[in-house]
């Protein structure tokens, strides 16, 4: 007892602990969430970290779900939380921030394997922000691409108001509207889709988004989450089962969401948490499937490990489509060929310092440059020799208007990169098109503001006629970079093999840099020559740093082995291939 009243027991803490310290079997990213709120209670109340996590608060929402009535089955039975859900839950409502004291996280991704209670949890969030978060007249709802799909966890919801007859007291729910009002509160929940008419223009205080491996791309995820800019306090939830669409919305949120457990991004307000196997561990061995089933894995539930384990056998007999079924939505695993991604996460995370522009004053490095068209990320590259090792730093530039449409369009936090100075963000809103002499301004301007002597200047030939002179007066070699397989495959892999034996280094606080290199995917030639590109599909996901990197290291390689291309002959090949005349 403290001052006569018990300590809170913290439930949310606890399990971290446990998950953390490996008494808890857990798969390496849920082990990196427990890490996340770990870490961030050493730091909470900080100018850096403004934030503070009350248990108390967690404790509310998770004996608020211990109230609720289970109606399926053969008889009702009172909710449980298995100590994974209520890590979850307790962490999504027990962190505020320190200026206005409302929730931290304005967004939630969660992916486990299928029939583990996501969408029993998007129930509880919902009927208790709803009635009980304080909140009155606001507008809830759950949203899919299929009507039916949205109903899911609206149905949730609706089956704990019915099986309670307090909780009836609160809410009314209208079956043949898909609409639940509470009450008290005048807040209303309803069912929306996009055959049914979900578009930009909704405001909601929360918003389940389930099965996201089912959206075609980001318009729905956008629509809710646009719209809630003007509120103090929200909550988009997105849930989902890992697909076999590679070239998807969901499997680009995902890769963001590992970014963010690596802290290999930052976005503070989202909370995230993803159940599944590692890539080492033995698919078949029963004691792994709790990483990615925690709930069918618990003590109790032997009847629904057995029919997983029937699933296992099936698939493994069978292959083909049977196991690709098995991995993805009893394991939570992509299936995909990793050799085509250019520089593996964790290779690229060992090569991070703190090390920045000034602890190269006064060096020689090498310059590469890539010129977007119109209006996105144009970007210079900067590589540095230092002894075996090679520093690269990378500066961006968009103009105003264009960032405004990333910023509604992509996942990529742009205004944070903004506020980081890893962009500079030119004219106003109605400016589209990116001033090459502006940019080549600020290029001369970080030489001279640290003494660098530049050694060469790799340059894609798309948009160069243009600053040919620009680049020339800077006084050393400009080399044209043709971006094809022949020409940027010994850089290509080069920096791979650099990044791989960790001879590579950049500053780590370099969030679009780590964005874009992690973003690259290698294509091949017919001679199994390669380069970079984007991710098929992936049109929001920009590469540009990387690519401007690769121009500076293939600027370097050829001056190394004399081959400094002609400016002028290979321009001319360049524009004849293009079927231009100069």
């Amino acid at each position: 007892m403290i001052n006569g009243y018990a300590p809170i027991y913290d439930r949310v803490t606890e399990y971290a602990h446990k998950v953390a310290s490996g008494k808890i079997t857990a798969g390496e990213l849920h082990v990196l969430a427990c890490k996340r709120h770990l870490n961030d209670l050493k730091r909470q109340r900080t100018e850096e970290f403004p934030y503070y996590y009350d248990p108390a608060r967690a404790t509310e929402i998770l004996d608020y779900a211990e109230t609720l009535t289970i109606a399926e089955g053969s008889e009702p039975k009172p909710v449980k939380l298995i100590d994974s859900q209520a890590f979850d839950l307790g962490c999504t409502f027990g962190w505020f921030k320190v200026s206005n004291n409302k929730r931290r996280f304005r967004r939630r991704y969660k992916s486990m394997a299928r029939q583990n209670g996501k969408t029993f949890e998007n129930g509880i969030m919902g009927t208790y922000i709803a009635g009980f978060g304080g909140y009155n007249y606001g507008k809830l709802f759950t949203a899919a691409t299929k009507k039916r799909q949205s109903r899911l966890a609206w149905e949730e919801m609706s089956k704990f108001i019915n099986a309670d007859p307090d909780l009836k007291e609160y809410f009314d729910v209208k079956d043949y509207k898909s609409m639940i009002e509470a009450l008290s509160t005048h807040c209303t929940i309803e069912a929306l889709s996009r055959e049914g008419g979900l578009e930009d223009g909704f405001r909601s205080i929360y918003a389940s988004v389930d099965e996201i491996h089912q959206h075609k791309d980001n318009k729905i995820y956008k629509a809710l989450y646009n719209g809630t800019r003007a509120l103090d306090e929200t909550l988009v939830s997105m849930i989902t089962t890992r697909g076999d669409k590679l070239n998807s919305f969901c499997k680009e949120m995902d890769d963001y969401a590992i970014k963010i457990l690596r802290g290999l991004a930052t976005a503070e307000d989202f909370f995230i948490d993803i159940y599944c196997l590692d890539p080492t561990d033995d698919i078949w061995d029963p004691k792994n499937w709790v990483k990615a089933n925690p709930f069918i894995c618990a003590p109790g539930n032997e009847a629904k490990f057995e029919v997983l384990k029937m699933d296992a056998q099936t698939a493994k007999d069978m292959g083909g489509s049977d196991l690709r079924d098995f991995l993805t939505k009893s394991l939570n695993m992509w299936v995909q060929n990793t050799d085509d991604q250019f520089i593996h996460a964790d290779h690229w995370q060992n090569c991070g310092s703190v090390r920045n522009l000034e602890d190269f004053r006064g060096r020689e490095c090498w310059v590469g440059l890539d010129l977007s068209s119109g209006g996105d990320l144009t970007t210079y590259a900067l590589e540095f020799p230092d002894g075996d090792k090679y520093y690269f730093y990378s500066h961006s530039f968009m103009p105003r208007g264009r960032l405004e449409e990333h910023i509604e369009t992509d996942l990529a936090p742009y205004d944070l990169w903004e506020s980081m100075e890893l962009i500079t963000v030119t004219g106003g809103s109605t400016e589209f098109k990116n001033d090459y002499g502006f940019i080549i301004q600020e290029l001369a301007k970080i030489r001279d503001e640290y003494e660098l002597t530049f050694l060469g200047i790799g340059v894609d030939p798309h948009n160069f006629d243009g600053i040919r002179a620009d680049l020339e007066a800077f006084g050393c070699p400009v080399v044209i970079i043709v971006q094809s397989c022949k020409s940027l495959n010994d850089a290509t892999v080069d920096i791979r093999l650099l990044c791989k034996s960790e001879k590579l280094e950049y500053n780590k606080f370099n969030e679009l840099l780590t964005w874009s290199f992690l973003n690259a995917m290698l294509v091949r030639n017919s001679f199994d020559e390669v380069k970079i590109d984007k991710k098929p599909g992936s049109r929001y996901q920009r590469i540009d740093p990387v690519d401007a990197c690769i121009d500076a290291h293939a600027c370097m390689l050829k001056n190394k082995t004399k081959e400094v291309v002609d400016v002028e002959s290979e321009l001319d090949k360049y524009l004849k291939a293009m079927g231009w005349k100069k």
